[in-house]
């Protein structure tokens, strides 16, 4: 299955489980649902729960996935385009630590 595939799947069983419905139009509270997932992945990891956090990842995943197919985002070009962006960048781009 390609992304786009899985994409369309994930958004349509978010929209049968009541998570979208009339006037959900508001990205901002979506991204907070990804960001709280990222946040229990962080949990799971401190706590040494491995398949707690590939649980959690996952379901950043997935929220993404929503998130994209709600919003029309082909998220499967834009993965591939920023991958072969992120090629031509230097090492360590930005001055970041980590």
């Amino acid at each position: 299955m390609e992304i786009r595939e899985l994409q369309k799947e994930v958004h349509e069983i978010a929209c049968d489980k009541g998570w979208w419905g009339p006037g959900h139009k508001l990205p901002l509270g979506v991204l907070c649902l990804i960001h709280s997932e990222v946040s229990e992945a962080v949990e799971a990891w401190r706590d040494g729960d491995e398949i707690k956090f590939a649980e959690e990842l996952a379901d950043v995943v997935i929220r993404t996935l929503d998130a994209a197919e709600a919003y029309g985002i082909d998220l499967q070009n834009a993965i591939l385009a920023k991958n072969e962006f992120n090629k031509t960048r230097p090492y360590k781009h930005g001055g970041k630590r980590a």
